[in-house]
C-alpha cells in the first residue's frame, strides 16, 4: 500500500542520546516495510524513470521483506519532480519528496531522518553498481551482525569498469583518508550504502556536511566510535554522463576532511553516544593490535618528517645534541596527542595531563637511545658529517618508537577492561 506523502522541509527531532542498544536480528515476520531505499535525484528526467522500475522489480523478486522505496529529488528544475509523482502513484511501496535545496548529502539527512524503516539504503540513479549486491548489502543489518554496509570497488572480488582518470582520483582520495583520518574502510565514495535506524538517529545529528562529503563523515564518525562497518565488494560500471564537478568536490572534501580532523582531535564529538550498551565490544575499538600498529606507524612517519625537518633547521644554530633534544620534544608532544587520539581512541580532556607526562616518559627513553647513538657515532666516527647523523638517528629513532609503542599501549594507554555480568 501507498504511503502517506511526507513532508520533507521540516526536519523530525531526535531523542537525546544515550548508550545504543545491542544489536538483534530484525524478526521473520515484520510487518512494516524493513527496507527504505532512497534514490537522491537531481535533474534527471532520463534517468529516473527506468531506475526506479528496475529497483522496484528487483525488489519484488528478490527481497524477502516488505520494502520501501523514496525517491530524493534535490529541487529539480526539470521534469523530474513529475516522473516521481507518477511513479509513487503507479508502483506500490513507492514515495517521494521534494527538497528545496540541492545537496545529496541533505536528500539523505531528510529522507533517513524521517523513515520509519529499520534498515535504511540509498544508491545512485544511474545504477552504476549491480543490484545482485543490493540483499548481500543489507542482510548483515538486518541479522543484526553489523551497524553499516557500504560498497566497495576497491576490495579483491570487486569488478569496476572506469577509466583511468577517475580510478586513480577515487584511489587518492582513499588514500589520503587512510593517512590523515586513519580510517579502516576502503571506499568512501561509492553511491551504495546502507545504515540501520537506530545508528543513523544517533549518526545524522552529527554530521555536518550536507553535499558530496556526507558519505565519508558518517562513515568516519562511526568508524572512529567503534561501529561495526560491513563491505561488500561490488561491480560497477562508470557512468560516462556523471555530473560530479571533480574539481570543486575535491576541495570541499579536503575542506571537509581538515573540519572532521580537528572536530575529532579536539574531542568535539559525542561518540560515546554510538556506543552499544550490553557488553558490545564494538564501542572499546581501536583495541585491536592490528590496527593500532597501522594508525602507529602512521602518526609515526608523521612525528618522524617533523623531527628530521626540525632537526635539520636547528642543527647548525643549537649544535646536533640540543637540535636532537629539542626536535625530539616538540614531536614527541605533537605524537603523544596524536596517538591518543587516533591510535588508542582516547576522546576528550579527561587524563591528558597524566597521558603527556607518561608520553613524556617514553620521551626520555627515546632521547636516551638517540643521544646515546650520536654519542657512539661521534666516539668511533669522529668526522661522520651531517648525513651519517641523521642516518644513524633515523636507526635510533625506529627502536624508540618500537619500545614507545609497547610502552604506549601497556602503560600510558593501557586497554580499557569492563566488569559486571555479562548481558543476556
Amino acid at each position: 500500500m501507498r504511503t502517506a506523502r511526507r513532508s520533507a522541509l521540516i526536519d523530525r527531532p531526535l531523542p537525546e542520546p544515550s548508550a545504543l542498544p545491542r544489536r538483534a536480528p530484525l524478526p521473520a515476520h515484520h510487518p512494516d516495510p524493513v527496507l527504505d531505499v532512497v534514490v537522491p535525484v537531481y535533474n534527471e528526467e532520463n534517468d529516473l524513470e527506468p531506475c526506479v522500475r528496475r529497483l522496484h522489480a528487483h525488489l519484488g523478486e528478490t527481497f524477502p521483506y516488505a520494502f520501501r522505496i523514496t525517491i530524493a529529488d534535490n529541487a529539480s528544475t526539470d521534469r523530474t519532480p513529475l516522473i516521481a509523482a507518477r511513479l509513487a502513484a503507479e508502483l506500490p511501496g513507492t514515495d517521494w519528496i521534494r527538497l528545496a535545496e540541492k545537496g545529496r548529502g541533505r536528500a539523505l539527512h531528510i529522507a533517513w531522518s524521517r523513515s520509519p524503516a529499520p534498515v535504511l539504503a540509498y544508491l545512485d540513479v544511474d545504477l552504476s553498481t549491480d543490484l545482485a549486491a543490493l540483499l548481500p548489502l543489507v542482510a548483515p543489518l538486518i541479522s543484526g551482525h553489523s551497524d553499516i554496509a557500504i560498497g566497495t570497488r576497491l576490495a579483491r572480488g570487486s569488478r569496476v569498469v572506469r577509466g583511468p582518470k577517475r580510478e586513480i582520483i577515487s584511489r587518492c582520495y582513499n588514500g589520503l583518508l587512510r593517512g590523515t583520518l586513519a580510517v579502516g574502510f576502503s571506499d568512501a565514495q561509492c553511491g551504495f550504502k546502507a545504515v540501520r535506524r537506530d545508528v543513523a538517529e544517533r549518526l545524522l545529528p552529527l554530521v555536518e556536511d550536507r553535499e558530496w562529503f556526507f558519505d565519508t563523515e558518517l562513515l568516519v564518525i562511526a568508524e572512529r566510535a567503534g561501529l561495526r562497518i560491513h563491505e561488500v565488494p561490488v561491480d560497477w560500471v562508470d557512468d560516462p554522463d556523471s555530473r560530479v564537478h571533480i574539481v570543486s568536490t575535491a576541495l570541499a572534501d579536503l575542506r571537509g576532511m581538515a573540519r572532521l580532523g580537528g572536530a575529532l582531535a579536539r574531542g568535539r564529538l559525542p561518540l560515546s553516544a554510538l556506543r552499544r550498551s550490553g557488553g558490545d565490544l564494538a564501542g572499546d575499538l581501536p583495541t585491536g593490535l592490528a590496527r593500532q600498529v597501522v594508525r602507529f606507524a602512521a602518526v609515526g612517519a608523521a612525528s618522524t618528517l617533523c623531527y628530521v625537518l626540525l632537526y635539520s633547521a636547528l642543527r647548525p644554530a643549537a649544535g646536533a645534541q640540543a637540535a636532537n633534544a629539542l626536535a625530539l620534544l616538540a614531536s614527541a608532544i605533537a605524537n603523544t596527542a596524536a596517538n591518543r587520539r587516533l591510535t588508542f581512541g582516547v576522546q576528550g580532556h579527561g587524563g591528558a595531563l597524566r597521558h603527556h607526562l607518561k608520553g613524556l616518559a617514553t620521551f626520555l627513553v627515546g632521547l636516551s637511545l638517540t643521544s646515546g647513538s650520536l654519542a657512539v657515532l661521534h666516539h668511533t666516527a669522529p668526522g661522520a658529517g651531517h648525513r651519517g647523523e641523521l642516518v644513524t638517528l633515523i636507526v635510533a629513532n625506529l627502536a624508540a618508537t618500537l619500545l614507545r609503542f609497547l610502552l604506549f599501549r601497556a602503560w600510558v594507554f593501557p586497554a580499557r577492561r569492563t566488569t559486571g555480568p555479562s548481558a543476556p
